[in-house]
This record gives structure tokens, sequence and C-alpha cells, in this order.
């Protein structure tokens, strides 16, 4: 996947991706649709829905014994069924949207230098 254009995603599946991974895929991107037509047709909240909170990790879905929010634990853990068998467990919920994007900051030990040159000093190449 790439975003070669701002606001557009490109997506090139390539010989290392078997069928099955690529309908799960598709299965997904189907799934976020529908999740998005819901908020169009008023069936969720324009904010607090279950993609505007995604990813929900274990902390976020299991620390505390109330829940209020418009859909279920179970939507926000498994929105396809075969999640329950082949899941990944984000670790972190989501950065501040855009803000978070454009604010990274490294928690790594510093650059040493290479020959001299840090990263910075390297020429750019041609």
């Amino acid at each position: 996947m790439s975003w070669p254009v701002a606001n557009t995603l490109m997506i090139e599946p390539t010989e290392s991706e078997n069928k099955e991974e690529l309908d799960r895929f598709c299965d997904a991107l189907i799934s976020i649709r529908e999740e998005i037509r819901a908020v169009e047709n008023g069936e969720q909240p324009r904010e607090g829905n279950v993609l505007k909170m995604a990813p929900h990790s274990l902390k976020d879905l299991l620390a505390s014994n109330t829940w209020e929010r418009s859909y279920s634990r179970e939507k926000a853990a498994y929105p396809l069924p075969w999640l329950k068998e082949k899941k990944f467990w984000p670790s972190v919920t989501r950065l501040d949207d855009a803000y978070g994007d454009m604010n990274l900051f490294c928690t790594c030990g510093p650059v040493e230098t290479i020959d001299g040159m840090t990263g910075a000093a390297a020429p750019a190449p041609t």
C-alpha cells in the first residue's frame, strides 16, 4: 500500500500474497465501508463510532467494567468473524489523528556517527 497523492490509497498486491489473504483484505475494506454507511445513515454517531475509536487495544477493551460507547466490545474486538481466530492486538489505541501523525517523536537512543557523518550530514541522493 502507498499514498502517492494526498487523500488517496494505492494497493498493489504482489505474488507473495495468496488469494485467501487478498480476500481477507477485501472483506476488511467492505466491512469498513459498511461501518461508514452506518454513520452516513445515522445508525452510529459521527464522533465516537467504531471507526473513529479504532484501533482497540486489549487495555482499551478490558481495563474497565463499564463500556459507554455506541457499539459493543465484541464489535470493537472482532469486526469480522474470522478475526476470532487470527487477531493482531495493537499495543496502543489511536494517536491524536493528524496531530499525532505530524508530531511523532523518537524514543530511540541517539544516532551514532558513521565515518564522521550523521544522517543529517550525509549527502543527498541524486
